[in-house]
């Protein structure tokens, strides 16, 4: 897929401010500083697309992305971020799960992880309550080029592996660096064919 244009639409805190269309969305999340906004703007050749910050916890809201004018990239907030008051992740949990749950046009949802990382325990029991919700979604292994290779795929094994223990078919995922660009075409060439299936549908 050749991402000719990205632009910012709206930046929304209720479901109810999202973009009243029907295009498909695919949504990205993650915890806080797994590397999301350097993989949006690595995947839409635009370095200042996402808005990228040494402080976890940026992105506080619902970013609505147009592509190519044909459907959305969509930023959520990340979760796990400690240092905020129960009263403020309460409410990002809220509208994080709002979105999730009943967002109609949501093709799919991008799990980050970071791939330097064991498994942890906030990710893996994220990634169930999506299964046991029946959302579409993928992993996204992040930060492949901080370590070696070999090491990489130890630690995705571990992953799988973990998941394995309560998933009777694993979720899709892939490897990406947003350094090397590694995974860009893997991860848009999954949107193109959602796509591409939506509109045979």
């Amino acid at each position: 897929m050749d991402i000719k244009k990205a632009e910012f639409v709206i930046s929304s805190a209720l479901l109810s401010q999202c973009p009243k269309d029907t295009k498909a969305e695919y949504a990205f999340i993650g915890r806080s500083n797994v590397g999301k906004s350097s993989l949006i703007n690595m995947l839409c050749n635009n370095k200042k697309l996402a808005k990228t910050s040494a402080t976890p916890g940026k992105t506080l809201l619902i970013n609505h992305f147009i592509i190519n004018n044909e459907w959305y990239l969509v930023d959520l907030p990340g979760y796990g971020f400690a240092k905020r008051s129960k009263t403020e992740l309460a409410k990002l949990d809220h509208m994080i799960r709002t979105y999730i749950l009943q967002r109609q046009q949501l093709a799919n949802l991008f799990v980050l992880v970071d791939s330097r990382l064991e498994p942890q325990k906030i990710d893996l029991e994220f990634i169930d309550w999506l299964g046991n919700s029946s959302i579409p979604f993928a992993i996204v292994f992040t930060k492949a080029d901080k370590q070696t290779k070999l090491k990489t795929n130890e630690n995705i094994k571990r992953y799988l592996l973990k998941l394995s223990e309560t998933w009777e078919e694993l979720p899709p995922y892939f490897v990406t660096s947003a350094e090397t660009r590694e995974g860009r075409d893997d991860v848009l060439g999954y949107i193109e064919q959602i796509n591409k299936e939506l509109k045979n549908a």
